[in-house]
């Protein structure tokens, strides 16, 4: 790609120039800055090893998919330009604070939060429990030997006569005295930093299928069950309209203090996980993202562009091409994990109609078999063909395909940054 001679720029102002679909001095980098753009503990060990960094036990930042968190040491050695800002509370509904060592089944041994408290069934698998209280009901389970937790439903019997969605909201509600005050810590640790800023906040998530469950509660009421949450979704549109109504209300609420607390610090605000695609197809019909899903994202999002300096990030794996044009309507500016292999997901087409209204954050190596199971060969090939693709006139964030999973192999993820460098050179 032929680039302007620019100014060198820090990583805010580089992250910054993409999103305004400005050419940066060198594609931005996100690695571990959400649940979604992050590493498999298993992998980083590795790379610190490369990069002649201390050994140091690895934080389970996200125990849901087992997400590590980046030191700044690794961070400055790949070159990351942006750092995340997480909720209080994990997707198990504890904080990571009082790390303690823990040993997965693999032998690794990594820290963990206090409150990450399991127990081993009779089969070896490895039970957690939400707020870290033994005497609830196991809400994820990881088999053995395995590398990520699976929710476990525990729906109540449904009675349709008396189904409340307030049930549903049991989770939303306005931000306590406690969680204002880790934010105000949070926002005092990033005035040094020169990266960007995504921050993910939480309440804003429009039927995301992860937290359905509700892995964080002890006793979730209403619907829980995730087929049975799909089936609402067609069968039940009206409960599904009263969740989402007062949802969004609550969330325009704390977004207001929040906004407050952090101002223009924070870059990128993660809205929504919600998937909206499969393989090969979307989940629904584009009718019905525009009349369940995008009056409640358009109010979310409107708020945020009328009364703040951030950008709004939507998560949707799969093939969801029939959709973007909508979500641009919803008043996304960026989407994620940019899924290239699904169906009508093809890169060049998807810069030439959507490029100069929507920041492509990801797509920049496929996760499910280049990185994986290729060659650093093959890999290298594919980040610097992507980056050459989507890095144009701005409006894009290098990032892996969803997270880099369990057990990549270490040069191969060697080998993605190593093209990074290359094409930003």
């Amino acid at each position: 790609m032929t680039k302007e001679k620019a100014k060198k720029m820090n990583s805010r102002q580089r992250l910054q120039a993409a999103l305004s679909h400005q050419q940066p001095d060198a594609v931005p980098i996100d690695l571990g800055a959400s649940a979604v753009t992050g590493i498999h503990v298993s992998c980083l060990p590795g790379l610190r090893r490369h990069y002649g960094l201390a050994p140091e036990p690895i934080k389970v930042h996200e125990p849901y998919q087992m997400l590590g968190f980046l030191d700044t040491d690794l961070l400055d050695a790949l070159g990351i330009d942006v750092v995340g800002l997480y909720a209080p509370e994990t997707m198990f509904g504890f904080r990571n604070e009082n790390w303690r060592a823990y040993t997965l089944d693999s032998g690794q041994e990594v820290w963990v939060s206090e409150h990450f408290r399991t127990k081993k069934d009779e089969n070896g698998d490895t039970l957690i429990y939400p707020q870290g209280d033994l005497s609830a009901q196991p809400s994820g389970r990881m088999p053995k030997n395995g590398y990520y937790f699976d929710a476990i439903v525990r729906q109540e019997a449904l009675d349709e006569d008396r189904l409340d969605p307030n049930d549903n909201l049991q989770e939303f509600v306005p931000l306590s005295e406690k969680d204002r005050q880790y934010y105000h810590a949070q926002c005092q640790d990033l005035e040094n930093s020169s990266r960007g800023v995504m921050a993910s906040f939480g309440g804003t998530a429009l039927g995301d299928i992860a937290l359905v469950p509700a892995p964080f509660l002890k006793e979730p009421k209403g619907i829980r069950d995730i087929a049975e949450w799909y089936i609402s979704t067609v069968a039940r549109q009206d409960y599904i309209h009263r969740i989402f109504s007062v949802q969004t209300e609550i969330a325009l609420d704390n977004l207001a203090v929040l906004w407050e607390i952090f101002g223009d610090r924070v870059d990128v605000v993660f809205i929504c996980g919600t998937d909206f695609g499969t393989q090969n197809s979307t989940f629904c019909s584009i009718d019905t993202y525009r009349t369940l899903y995008m009056p409640y994202y358009q109010k979310i999002n409107g708020w945020i562009h009328r009364n703040t300096t951030w950008k709004t990030f939507k998560h949707s794996c799969g093939a969801v091409a029939p959709l973007i044009e909508s979500m641009i309507e919803s008043g996304f500016d960026i989407l994620n994990p940019v899924q290239l292999t699904a169906a009508g997901m093809d890169a060049a087409e998807l810069k030439r109609q959507y490029g100069k209204d929507l920041v492509f954050w990801g797509g920049g190596i496929d996760t499910q078999s280049i990185l994986p199971f290729g060659t650093p060969k093959q890999v290298k090939a594919q980040v610097l063909e992507r980056c050459e693709i989507l890095g144009k006139d701005g409006g894009f964030v290098f990032n892996p395909v969803h997270n880099i999973q369990a057990n990549t192999p270490t040069e191969n993820i060697v080998a993605l940054f190593e093209a990074l460098r290359e094409f930003n050179r």
